[in-house]
């Protein structure tokens, strides 16, 4: 056994299953979405229009994967298969993905510009006046007519003061993390995951108190594709965090060995950033 030892600093992840099932349950929850707005059979009870229950069966099958996925790559760096090597491709992996969720909010800005900047151009064009959200001789303003937006020096700021502290407060538990002080570390990110539900909350407040809705013009389409992904980001960022915590809390991670929350850091602060360009342009700019 000792001559097939491993000699290099590479980790051959084991079979796993998690891939095959996570696509089959990602599948499973894309057909859902399918069904819960445009449904397979009309009047059918399993499958018509208005019917959740597959969407939310596969969203359920996803988080079990991530849960077990993750719980595996702990498992993996307990043992002691994440080697330096390793550790850098892990770090360039997260890089990428922040790269990626970047692209993705770009669409979504560019998407709201292309509609404040040349919505005089498209309408009549390859977009019609009346899906902008107004009639043929009001789309020349934007947001379009009829269209209350929010007062960005009230809620929206509130969440900006809140998503700006909370970047102190994870810099703060993973600099005590880096240092040795687990209690700073662990008292960093119970407030972070504080602040990340109190935004939470106050967007859903905010949401429920719009005077425009999702459909209906393009204003309101846009607005909430944009700070909506925003807001199922700050959820994911605040779960990453609040999973951190409880390794932290169960004797996990070291000044040493820490990557899950310099990567949840790293996350937070792309969140942060991104929320600061929506305030700026969407809410201030052309409110």
């Amino acid at each position: 056994m000792a001559g097939h030892a491993v000699k290099h600093d590479y980790h051959l992840v084991n079979p796993s299953p998690w891939p095959v099932v996570g696509s089959l349950f990602a599948f499973i929850m894309m057909l859902g979405a399918v069904v819960w707005m445009k449904g397979l059979a009309e009047g059918n009870f399993f499958f018509g229009e208005g019917q959740p229950w597959l969407f939310f069966t596969g969203l359920l099958g996803i988080f079990y994967v991530m849960f077990g996925w993750w719980s595996d790559v702990i498992r993996e760096s307990r043992a002691g298969d994440h080697t330096p090597v390793v550790d850098i491709g892990l770090r360039y992996g997260m890089i990428l993905f922040i790269v990626s969720e970047i692209m993705f909010f770009v669409a979504w800005f560019w998407m709201f510009f292309e509609g404040a900047l040349f919505h005089e151009l498209r309408a009549g064009e390859s977009w019609d006046a009346i899906a902008i959200g107004a009639d043929f001789t009001g789309w020349e303003s934007w947001p379009p007519p009829g269209v209350e937006t929010f007062d960005p020096w009230h809620l929206p700021l509130i969440n900006t003061l809140i998503l700006l502290l909370s970047g102190t407060t994870v810099t703060w538990a993973h600099h005590a993390l880096q240092h040795g002080d687990r209690k700073g570390a662990i008292q960093g990110l119970i407030l972070t995951v504080l602040l990340g539900m109190s935004f939470t909350a106050v967007q859903i407040y905010e949401y429920s108190h719009a005077h425009f809705a999702f459909d209906g013009n393009l204003y309101g389409a846009t607005f909430f594709m944009a700070t909506g992904f925003h807001g199922a980001h700050v959820v994911i960022g605040t779960i990453f965090l609040a999973v951190c915590l409880i390794r932290l809390l169960m004797g996990g991670m070291t000044p040493q060995k820490h990557f899950g929350l310099e990567a949840a850091a790293w996350y937070w602060h792309f969140v942060d950033v991104v929320w600061l360009f929506l305030f700026a342009f969407v809410y201030v700019t052309f409110q």
